[in-house]
């Protein structure tokens, strides 16, 4: 089966030979997720290729989130397709305060249009929390902040405008095309929403999202979750992905045919625990959702983790940590946790029960 590192080996011509596809998308959105920091300065204009060699010079603040990050790099930089695009307001903000983690990139292409591309959930803390924020607030900061993004760059390149991201990027990139100005929303062509959540009843029944709706297009793999939480209405691909679980949300894994994603059907196992979360985000309110949300990254916060990653390098520790932080919690915390976990599962096991639908 073929990846977007096949796709680079069969397709490396440029976009005055080859229209820009879904697959571009992918890898413009994958590209998002590359540690900028430190090397491309703001307000600076510097081709994807000169950007790799800084990064092979003077090395890189930023987090390295995926191992195929590092070996899609230097592939994309030597490439015809993708060399000479230029990259530009780069930005990367974190804000535990607001709870807030924000970063995109604009690439120029040589096409004379520009794609836009916001950072999905990297592996911060904060950007988790804000991820999960998304289950019982209307507006998250990060969803603000991507309006405001796209408004200063569509002002700065009266260009055609793609956008798009990956998990919570693809959010962005749908949230930022339904609220921005009339005039910038009439210059967008397409809108990427590669495996990302959708939006509470209030969002997708405005008229702003309603009014680009017909431009966006939401990918996702055959047992996705993450793409499946909260509501869409737009367009939707079902794709392959080699990974099983909650792993298919790695777009390496997605597999393609040309300048295609190889189609395919969702599991029965996606379709529980689309059932499952969405009716236990029904029944649960969302003040209980949130205290829920914020009683365990009360509880994460004890370890002084800033990263996913903090916490596995001592594990033993932070888990005892944990344990006595919930230890310590006011009776009526415990009981909203237990009850909102014990309806979760109440919901789980109902669906299991239920005969299967089956689809046309």
């Amino acid at each position: 089966m073929a990846n977007i590192f096949d796709y680079m080996n069969w397709r490396d011509l440029k976009l005055k030979q080859v229209e820009f596809n879904e697959i571009d998308n992918l890898i413009l959105a994958r590209l998002s997720y590359f540690p900028f920091d430190g090397y491309i300065q703001e307000g600076e204009e510097i081709t994807l290729k000169e950007a790799y060699h800084r990064y092979k010079e003077v090395g890189t603040t930023g987090r390295i989130l995926q191992q195929e990050d590092i070996d899609l790099y230097p592939i994309l930089a030597n490439s015809t397709r993708f060399g000479n695009m230029i990259l530009c307001n780069y930005t990367n903000k974190i804000d535990s305060i607001q709870e807030k983690q924000f970063s995109a990139i604009t690439i120029l292409m040589e096409d004379g249009t520009m794609y836009v591309a916001y950072r999905g959930t990297d592996n911060t803390i904060v950007g988790w929390k804000e991820d999960f924020n998304m289950s019982f607030s209307e507006l998250v900061p990060a969803q603000t902040e991507a309006v405001v993004y796209l408004e200063k760059v569509a002002k700065q390149y009266k260009r055609k405008i793609r956008i798009g991201g990956h998990s919570k990027g693809g959010n962005l990139a749908v949230y930022a095309s339904a609220f921005c100005s009339p005039k910038i929303q009439k210059r967008i062509i397409n809108v990427y929403n590669n495996d990302g959540p959708g939006f509470c009843d209030n969002i997708v029944n405005s008229e702003c999202y309603q009014s680009i709706l017909n431009k966006v297009h939401t990918y996702i793999p055959q047992t996705s979750i993450i793409g499946r939480l909260l509501n869409h209405q737009e367009k939707t691909t079902i794709l392959k992905s080699t990974e099983t679980g909650i792993m298919q949300h790695s777009l390496y894994s997605w597999q393609v045919l040309g300048g295609e994603f190889v189609k395919d059907e969702l599991t029965s196992s996606s379709e529980f625990m689309d059932k499952t979360i969405t009716n236990w985000l029904k029944e649960v309110t969302p003040e209980q959702r949130g205290k829920f949300i914020d009683t365990i990254f009360e509880i994460i916060n004890t370890t002084q983790a800033e990263t996913l990653s903090d916490i596995k390098t001592k594990v033993f520790t932070n888990t005892k940590m944990m344990v006595k932080t919930y230890q310590n919690l006011s009776q009526e915390d415990k009981k909203i946790m237990t009850k909102t976990i014990e309806e979760f599962f109440r919901i789980g096991k109902s669906n299991i029960r239920k005969p299967k639908i089956k689809r046309n």
